[in-house]
């Protein structure tokens, strides 16, 4: 044995740790490196460049509702009413999708306060099947606002949505006027509908409910629009503005009321429902 492999054999060497894969995260608009904790105590925000990233569902909830809030049951829907399949049948695609988040569909409601203040919230989960809209989506935001209505509360629907569910064919259409239909319910019942656009929000659900709200509001950077910036020039033939899709155009535009941090966007919330609620009351 060579005096190095004494050496070697002598020293007390510990066993190598296991080191998770995720602790690092890299900003889609900077490119920067993140650690994850950091960056989730920042409520998903790159400290560098102030990106918003895309939360799920329960995150969504957890930072504008206060503690012991109420998830609301999912409403039960045929699934795959057409048969559908294209390179995988849908009820597959669903199946993967649940084993990937922990809801059943792509919009989730939860009963809770705002800094003291009542309100169903409404959070779609881009993450499930790009939060499209379809049948279970429909009844859950009908679902949302017959809950608020019981309750005398605002409904808030945050939305995150590539646009209608193509599985679902006319029946994902048909979920437009129904959540008009809907927002016209709690409009009679004189209770506001609050809509807090997120990073992306197009296609069908911004044709219907993401754009009817009594007040307007979203988060910086957002991408909101029906039709990709690229089908619009291609049609037009036009070069666009930069950045005209996004929240700070839109705001500049008259589109939307407000654009918010996602750090103020609670108590921002809870302002705007104590003053409509008041007008109510008045």
């Amino acid at each position: 044995m060579s005096w190095l492999n004494k050496v070697r054999n002598a020293l007390p060497f510990t066993p190598k740790r296991d080191t998770p894969d995720n602790l690092w995260i890299k900003c889609p608009s900077c490119s920067e490196m993140l650690f994850v904790k950091d960056y989730e105590d920042n409520l998903s925000v790159c400290p560098h460049c102030d990106h918003h990233g895309r939360i799920g569902a329960d995150a969504r909830f957890d930072q504008l509702l206060d503690a012991g809030y109420e998830l609301l049951p999912a409403p039960k829907v045929k699934e795959d009413p057409l048969k559908f399949r294209d390179s995988k049948k849908y009820v597959d695609r669903l199946k993967a999708a649940r084993a990937a988040n922990p809801h059943a569909d792509a919009l989730t409601n939860a009963f809770g306060r705002i800094e003291g203040q009542k309100a169903v919230v409404g959070v779609q989960e881009f993450a499930f099947m790009g939060g499209s809209m379809g049948m279970a989506v429909g009844n859950a935001f009908v679902a949302g606002v017959t809950r608020a209505v019981r309750e005398k509360c605002p409904y808030i629907a945050v939305t995150a949505a590539g646009g209608a569910r193509m599985q679902e064919g006319i029946l994902s259409l048909m979920q437009m006027p129904r959540s008009t239909v809907a927002i016209a319910r709690l409009r009679a019942a004189g209770l506001p509908y609050i809509v807090v656009l997120t990073d992306p929000t197009t296609g069908g659900v911004t044709a219907s409910y993401a754009m009817l709200g009594d007040v307007q509001i979203a988060e910086p950077g957002a991408l909101i629009g029906f039709a990709g910036q690229r089908v619009i020039q291609d049609t037009i033939r036009e070069k666009l503005p930069e950045g005209f899709q996004r929240a700070e155009y839109l705001y500049a535009h008259g589109m939307v009321d407000m654009v918010t941090h996602r750090r103020d966007l609670k108590v921002t919330l809870a302002q705007v429902v104590d003053y409509l609620m008041a007008a109510k009351a008045a």
